[in-house]
């Protein structure tokens, strides 16, 4: 109990301030996983972007048109009630001008009260709701005449200043404001008009408040119906875009899917030909396409079959006579020494040429048996080592004919792997011959290394080379570098053809690299264990020191 009492205490504690560490975290997840869905998504639905892009110039120029029209009809109410506000005031002055004839002095004691007078006859008069009268005159000694003390007490705000000013200016005429007042039924927004009234005596200023509710309401509910409108407009094109673009699309994914099936061998699929448009055609066209590529391949396959059969029907027929013959010349060459030179001769070369038409006839055999798939590994724990340097002791004397210092690494606790000895001996056999044959003399390196997951076995010469897009052709079957060159290890031209196909069946890799004058290197990489696959190997590619005269070219550490 004493141990466990420390833990709960930390749970509790973790859990009383998760909640504030996890909810912030817990949308900012979902918030990535939604974006980089929608990337996905996007990269890969050409609907779901026909789609985004009508919806967003969609929602672009609908916006653009709602305003616009909402601007217009806001401008366009607003001259009207100016219009009508201005006629209003110019009849409201004329009525006061004649009611206020008879007053020609500032300090008439009647004036005041007749302005209060003249003032409730205009309001009773308007009809606009909630509208306010102002009648106010110039001197201080008269007073404001409205209906509504708040109403004339707003005048002498501030914010009227610019418009009085105006009014009892140098240039009469009538002039307006829209300005936000509280005449005591809260802020509202006014439409002010004024207008000078002239008596003969004292000049007077008309003001008429008209509360501008009933065109912002109206204001409001066209933006309303406009946004309304342009959201279903766009959900609209947004839908007839989705149902289009599906239209187009479907034969396109029905396509994309009957390519994929072909590609995996099934060659019998066809699309489905509808109607005569433009995706009937395509359709009608890949179909042909398919049937044509179908005929070809089919014929392809027969002529390689007829070829392979061939090919292992040769070797075998061969064999018979070619054991005959072998045995006549086996006979003349033991008594080569009874005949003349020129016989002799004659026997000596009749009995090489047999030794390589047999080593022909015997990678026949084995690229036959590659070809219909009968190819069998027989893996099993082998130190790779002593491999390695047998296959150097068999080939020491054609490398010393040839002048070829021959030089061997292994790494001294040795390399086990699980691999068929026979198949990994004879892959590099051909390698090294191939590598003596075009040494010009100059050192080959064997070069065994191991690790966890692989092994690997480098040849290097320091020959001709190979050209830029040879390492490719090289595992080709009979072909040669330079056709006019004459073998001198008497090789079939098939030794890397089934090297390749050796290293494949263990899962691994045969690769080359060259490069003129600089010699070449040949990489095996087989996996340690039988079956695994393969990453990486324990050893490079291009050799140092072809990559340290590179970085010397360019400046660099290698």
């Amino acid at each position: 109990m004493v141990r466990i009492d420390p833990i709960i205490v930390q749970v509790r504690r973790f859990s009383r301030f998760r909640p504030k560490r996890l909810i912030p975290q817990t949308a900012s997840r979902r918030l990535r996983r939604f974006y980089a869905a929608a990337r996905r998504q996007w990269r890969r639905s050409l609907q779901f972007r026909v789609v985004g892009i009508t919806l967003l110039l969609s929602a672009i120029l609908v916006s653009a048109f709602g305003f616009t029209v909402a601007a217009l009809i806001s401008e366009g109410v607003l001259n009207t009630q100016e219009k009508a506000s201005k006629e209003r005031i110019q009849r409201g002055a004329g009525q006061a001008a004649r009611q206020l004839e008879g007053y020609t002095q500032a300090d008439d004691p009647g004036l005041p009260g007749k302005m209060r007078v003249v003032a409730t006859d205009l309001a009773s008069s308007m009809d606009v709701p909630d509208s306010e009268v102002v009648l106010l005159g110039h001197s201080p000694s008269l007073a404001t005449a409205s209906p509504d003390t708040s109403a004339g007490n707003v005048m002498q705000e501030p914010s009227m200043r610019e418009l009085r000013g105006l009014v009892a200016g140098d240039r009469p005429g009538t002039y307006q404001q829209i300005a936000t007042l509280d005449v005591g039924a809260g802020p509202t927004r006014f439409l002010v008009v004024g207008t000078p009234i002239f008596t003969g005596g004292e000049p007077l200023e008309l003001y008429y408040l008209l509360p501008l509710k009933a065109e912002n309401d109206l204001v409001e509910f066209v933006a309303l119906v406009v946004t309304a409108t342009g959201v279903a407009l766009v959900a609209l094109l947004a839908l007839i875009a989705a149902i289009m673009t599906r239209l187009v699309v479907k034969p396109v994914r029905v396509a994309a899917r009957t390519a994929q099936r072909l590609s995996a061998g099934l060659l019998d699929q066809r699309m489905q030909v509808k109607g005569e448009d433009d995706l009937a055609r395509l359709a009608a066209a890949f179909n042909q396409m398919a049937a044509n590529l179908q005929r070809q391949i089919v014929r392809l396959e027969e002529m390689s079959r007829l070829q392979r059969r061939f090919t292992s029907d040769v070797s075998h027929e061969l064999r018979t006579p070619l054991t005959t013959v072998r045995m006549a010349a086996d006979l003349l060459f033991a008594s080569r020494d009874d005949f003349d030179p020129a016989a002799a001769r004659s026997a000596e070369l009749l009995q090489a040429e047999l030794d390589r038409f047999e080593d022909l006839l015997t990678d026949l055999l084995e690229i036959s048996r590659f070809d219909a798939g009968f190819a069998a590994l027989d893996a099993e724990p082998t130190d790779l080592a002593p491999v390695v340097h047998r296959v150097a002791e068999r080939l020491e004397s054609l490398a010393e004919r040839c002048g070829v210092p021959l030089s061997v690494e292994t790494p001294p606790d040795g390399a086990i792997a699980e691999v068929d000895p026979r198949r990994v001996e004879r892959v590099l056999r051909n390698l090294l011959g191939n590598a003596i044959e075009h040494g010009e003399g100059k050192p080959v390196v064997m070069t065994l290394a191991i690790d966890d997951a692989a092994m690997a076995v480098t040849v290097r010469d320091h020959g001709v080379g190979l050209k830029t897009g040879e390492e490719k052709l090289v595992f080709n079957r009979f072909w040669r570098a330079d056709p006019s060159r004459a073998r001198q290890t008497g090789g079939t031209g098939l030794g890397l053809s089934i090297s390749l196909e050796d290293a494949r069946l263990h899962g691994g890799w045969l690769e080359a690299w060259g490069a003129p004058g600089k010699g070449a290197q040949f990489r095996l990489t087989l996996p340690v264990r039988s079956g695994d696959r393969l990453v990486s190997s324990p050893l490079r590619l291009v050799p140092d020191d072809a990559r340290a005269d590179e970085a010397a070219l360019i400046g660099e550490t290698p």
